[in-house]
C-alpha cells in the first residue's frame, strides 16, 4: 500500500452554521470526487467544551461546561488544496479554535 494525494478531512461545528462551512469547503475545491463536487458527509452528535481564562467563546461562557448540537462534516480533498480549504473553514466557522482533524489516506494498488 502507498501514499496517494488524497487525505481526509473533518470539522465539528454547530448545526446552524453547517451549510456555510459546506459551502465554504466546496468552493475552495474540498469534497471532489470525478465529476463531482461538493460531496460532504454530515452526521450528527454533541460536542462539550469548557471555555477557559482568556476565551472568547462563540457560544457559551467562560468557566462553564457547554453542550452544543453539532455536525461533523466529512470529506476527502487533494493535497494541493488542503489549505485553501482549511482557511475556508476557518473563515466560515463561528468558533475561536475550530476543530479540524486530517488524515491521510493510502491506495491498494
Amino acid at each position: 500500500m502507498k501514499p496517494n494525494n488524497i487525505v481526509k478531512i473533518q470539522t465539528y461545528c454547530p448545526r446552524a452554521n453547517a451549510d456555510a462551512v459546506r459551502t465554504a469547503i466546496g468552493e475552495a475545491g474540498g469534497g471532489k470526487m470525478g465529476n463531482y463536487s461538493h460531496c460532504v458527509f454530515v452526521s450528527e452528535g454533541f460536542g462539550y467544551f469548557l471555555p477557559l481564562k482568556g476565551a472568547k467563546p462563540a457560544i457559551g461562557k467562560t468557566g462553564e461546561i457547554e453542550k452544543v448540537e453539532e455536525v461533523k462534516i466529512e470529506f476527502v480533498c487533494e493535497q494541493d488544496k488542503v489549505k485553501k480549504v482549511v482557511e475556508a473553514i476557518k473563515k466560515a466557522h463561528p468558533y475561536e479554535e475550530v476543530p479540524i482533524d486530517i488524515f491521510q489516506l493510502i491506495g491498494l494498488e
